[in-house]
């Protein structure tokens, strides 16, 4: 899963990114309102943090970009005990969910994960194609059943191939999902290669099928359909 937080305290930023790495996402993080418009702008994310006090500008003007825009990201609100109001017109105006500060990471985390799979999986703990299932909690896969042994990044590849199945896939996108939005600085992308290939053969020694279809020069895409 890939998170903007959006902060001003910085040590708080810190801490909530520490952790959010540390249960296995990739984690960007945004100390003002204009940092989080460039990358929000720049770059696709599964979830947005949103701090609604910003020294620069107003969390709900985020928000409301994000909405007016159709970016498909889920947005949960941070904010002060006494903010009763703009967590209101956040709620209103589309944020999924709220926390008032302070708050447990853990809880953050639990939030975080709750809504995704509201958005990705109908609210399901598994997501199946065929004969492929993924429990993303435990970071498990299975193939007709048999555990499949894979990296945490081969995980992350095929979690998300599937959650994005049928979809073209640029190599920047994957890159920038799963390595972090730093990864537009690389010369190339050739360890996207490298990984799918030890992923196909772990399959394959399961009796699965090669799903992931090479579109020339432009990216990849996970589908069961010619």
């Amino acid at each position: 899963m890939k998170i903007l937080v959006i902060e001003d305290n910085v040590e708080l930023l810190r801490d909530i990114k520490g952790f959010l790495e540390e249960e296995g996402n990739i984690c960007e993080i945004a100390p003002n309102y204009k940092s989080a418009h460039d990358k929000i702008g720049f770059f696709p994310y599964d979830i947005l943090v949103v701090d609604i006090t910003l020294p620069d500008g107003n969390g709900l003007d985020i928000i409301s970009e994000v909405k007016k825009e159709s970016i498909d990201a889920g947005i949960i609100i941070i904010s002060a005990k006494n903010a009763v109001g703009d967590r209101i017109h956040g709620l209103e105006i589309g944020a999924d969910d709220y926390l008032t500060k302070p708050f447990y990471l853990a809880e953050l985390n639990a939030r975080i994960k709750a809504l995704y799979r509201r958005k990705v999986y109908n609210g399901s703990t598994e997501i199946l194609f065929n004969e492929i299932r993924i429990k993303p909690d435990s970071y498990e896969v299975f193939i007709h059943d048999r555990i499949l042994n894979l990296t945490k990044k081969e995980f992350d590849i095929i979690h998300f191939f599937v959650v994005n199945r049928h979809r073209l896939l640029t190599k920047e996108a994957i890159a920038e999902h799963l390595w972090g939005d730093d990864i537009e600085m690389a010369d190339s992308y050739k360890f996207i290669y490298t990984h799918l290939a030890n992923l196909r053969k772990k399959i394959a020694e399961l009796g699965g099928n090669d799903y992931i279809q090479s579109i020339y020069s432009v990216g990849y895409k996970f589908t069961d359909r010619e």
